[in-house]
C-alpha cells in the first residue's frame, strides 16, 4: 500500500514537472514569436565590394561574374521588398582610362537600378581611382553630393564619404593611395551639424572602416567615432572596404563590416544582407550567401 501511495506520488510530481516546463516553453515560445513578429520601423538591402570590371580574375576575385552575383541580390531584395538599398562603395574596379571606367560603371548599374526601391550609393576608393567624383555621380544614380543624409521611417541615415587624401585633395586620376583614407574637417563639422540637428536614431554608412582595423580603418577614425559618440544618437556603423564578415563594439556603437560580394567564384561566394531597425533601437541583419546574421538589442534613446 504504501509503494503505490509512494508512486502514485511520484507519478503526480513528474506530471506537474512536465506541466510547468510545456507552460514555460509555451509562454517563451509565444514571447519569441511576439518578438519576431514586431514590425520594423525599417527594412534596408546592403552589399558592398562588387569590384565589376571586365577583366581576368585575380587569385579571389572573379570580376566578370559580379553582374551575375548582383542580379540575385537585386532578385532577393525585390522579393523582400526593402525601403532602399545601399551600396557600401567599389562598385567598379580600375580601369586603365576614363571611357573604359564609364563603360563598365554604366553597364554595372543598369543592374543595380532593376530594384524595385530606391537606390544609394557610398563612394568606394575604386570608384574614384580612374574617375572624378562628378564623373562617378553623373554616369550612376548617385547623390551629386559624396555625403548627405536623409530621414526615412523614422530613422536619420548618414552616407560618409572618406574618399579624400590627408592634404584635403579629393580621390580621382590615379591620385591617392589607398591607406591615405580621411574624412576631412569639413565633413565633420558637416556631421556634427547634421547629428546635432536630428532626433535620431542615426544609422552611419560609410566604405572604408571606421573602426580599428589598420591599414583598412580611415586615418582620422578617430576622430569621426568621436562626432558620432558625442551625438549620443548612432546605434550603428556598416562599411566596407576590408571584404570580410567582422564587427566590433566601440563606446556603445556597432560597427559592421560586410562581406564583400566580388570574393570567390561561383553563387556560393555571393554575399549581401537586409538589415532591420526595430522599435526598441534593436538591429537584426539577415545575411545571404556569405554575410553572416547578427543580431544587437536597442540602446536607449
Amino acid at each position: 500500500m504504501k509503494d503505490t501511495v509512494a508512486a502514485t506520488s511520484i507519478a503526480r510530481r513528474v506530471l506537474l514537472k512536465r506541466g510547468a516546463l510545456c507552460l514555460a516553453a509555451s509562454v517563451g515560445a509565444r514571447m519569441l514569436a511576439a518578438e519576431d513578429e514586431t514590425p520594423a520601423l525599417i527594412k534596408i538591402g546592403l552589399l558592398t565590394d562588387l569590384h565589376y570590371g571586365d577583366k581576368e580574375p585575380t587569385k579571389t576575385r572573379f570580376y566578370r561574374e559580379t553582374p551575375g552575383k548582383l542580379r540575385e541580390a537585386v532578385a532577393k531584395f525585390n522579393e523582400i521588398n526593402p525601403a532602399f538599398v545601399i551600396e557600401l562603395g567599389d562598385l567598379i574596379d580600375q580601369a586603365p582610362t576614363v571611357e573604359q571606367e564609364i563603360a563598365w560603371l554604366e553597364e554595372i548599374d543598369k543592374i543595380y537600378a532593376g530594384l524595385t526601391c530606391p537606390r544609394h550609393y557610398v563612394l568606394g576608393n575604386h570608384c574614384v581611382a580612374t574617375l572624378t567624383k562628378e564623373e562617378f555621380a553623373r554616369h550612376s544614380g548617385a547623390s551629386k553630393a559624396p555625403y548627405y543624409s536623409f530621414d526615412q521611417n523614422g530613422v536619420h541615415f548618414v552616407v560618409l564619404d572618406a574618399c579624400y587624401r590627408s592634404d584635403g585633395a579629393p580621390y580621382g586620376r590615379n591620385n591617392a593611395d589607398w591607406k591615405d583614407a580621411n574624412v576631412p574637417e569639413a565633413e565633420l563639422e558637416w556631421l556634427r551639424k547634421d547629428l546635432a540637428a536630428t532626433a535620431g536614431p542615426v544609422v552611419v554608412f560609410a566604405h572604408q572602416r571606421l573602426d580599428e582595423a589598420a591599414p583598412h580603418s580611415v586615418v582620422n577614425a578617430a576622430a569621426v567615432r568621436k562626432v558620432l559618440e558625442d551625438s549620443g544618437k548612432v546605434l550603428a556603423v556598416f562599411q566596407g572596404h576590408s571584404h570580410k564578415n567582422d564587427y566590433q563594439q566601440i563606446q556603445g556603437i556597432h560597427y559592421c563590416t560586410l562581406v564583400a560580394l566580388i570574393e570567390g567564384s561561383g553563387a556560393e561566394n555571393n554575399g549581401y544582407g537586409v538589415l532591420e531597425v526595430m522599435p526598441d533601437r534593436s538591429l537584426r541583419l539577415q545575411g545571404f550567401r556569405r554575410q553572416v546574421d547578427r543580431k544587437w538589442a536597442g540602446k536607449a534613446g
